[in-house]
């Protein structure tokens, strides 16, 4: 006899712990709603509200329910996300519109980055759009790179505008934009900020390619109307409709700047939102035999409650 272990007892013995340690891995992963790449998981972002708008933190996997194409889906992975890394652009509009406003939303937005910004943790860009989209701010975590760059975001000069060809604000453009070139890489939650009027002028693509850029990537769009009367010389603009509708498909949402609620007072909202989101995951039950959007709906069983998320998915194949 020999206290020697034969090769078929490494292998076994191997095996063993490789089992034992991927299980709780998937634990760990389940616990805390860390995703595996080859694992094809579907993430639903949600805000939960009151009937008086309160915002709803203490709910629990039990209380939600999730329907993808009208299938209903076990949850699998479920996270309060009070803690995890954020990714915010923010798109400005700086078309001459908002010439008159844009000092106030640079003030208020470096008031609000300097509040939620965890640096070496969360990550902003800043983009700004008009008859050109451009990176003002590529990520970063540093508060005085944010405000050193907020600084040139500004309307076109004289000699910009004299030199224009084509149109004016490119709102949609700026929006695929942003999910192409940086959110579409990125993962974790990732959100577009845009200050705008809502008025397209000009982009070559429609506000469907801009709401599908966002759901493609899973990327929440949070809209604030903010807006100079004078601009529109009486005219109606369409830009409540356009903005609003920009962050209910994307399960984002929707303010608007007034005399009862400033920039500064919706961005304390805005904070809390994202401070107190629900991450669900699932995967679903129906094979990707080809690329398609998926529907979603996400439900409280709580009663009086609303949930606010995206209505669909880019299911990849």
């Amino acid at each position: 006899m020999t206290d020697s272990w034969s090769r078929r007892d490494w292998l076994a013995a191997a095996a063993a712990l490789t089992a034992s340690g991927s299980l709780l891995r998937a634990e760990v992963q389940d616990e805390e709603a860390v995703f595996k790449a080859d694992v094809r998981v579907v993430n639903v972002l949600a805000t939960v509200r009151s009937k008086t708008g309160d915002v709803i933190k203490d709910l629990t996997k039990d209380d939600f329910t999730i329907l993808e194409n009208g299938r209903e889906q076990m949850i699998r992975y479920f996270a309060a996300e009070t803690d995890l890394p954020l990714t915010l652009g923010l798109m400005v509009d700086t078309s001459m519109s908002q010439r008159r406003l844009i000092e106030i939303e640079r003030s208020a937005s470096y008031r609000f980055f300097d509040q939620i910004l965890r640096e070496n943790k969360d990550r902003v860009f800043i983009v700004q759009f008009d008859m050109a989209v451009l990176m003002r701010q590529a990520l970063t975590s540093s508060r005085r790179k944010l405000e050193e760059s907020l600084a040139y975001v500004d309307t076109p000069s004289r000699k910009e505008l004299m030199m224009q060809a084509g149109g004016g604000t490119l709102l949609f453009d700026a929006v695929v934009k942003a999910c192409q070139d940086t959110t579409k890489t990125l993962k974790g939650r990732k959100a577009l900020i845009i200050l705008s009027d809502g008025d397209d002028n000009g982009s070559q693509t429609s506000i469907n390619d801009a709401i599908d850029a966002a759901i493609r990537t899973d990327t929440l769009i949070y809209s604030i109307l903010f807006e100079d009367s004078g601009a529109h010389f009486g005219f109606s603009s369409e830009g409540r409709k356009i903005l609003a509708r920009l962050a209910r498909d994307t399960g984002g949402s929707y303010f608007e700047v007034s005399k009862k609620r400033s920039i500064d007072q919706i961005y304390e909202v805005l904070e809390v939102e994202l401070r107190s989101q629900y991450n669900l995951g699932f995967v679903s039950d129906q094979p990707i035999r080809f690329s398609e959007f998926r529907k979603l709906e996400l439900r409280s069983k709580r009663k009086g409650l609303a949930v606010q998320s995206r209505d669909r998915y880019w299911a990849q194949r």
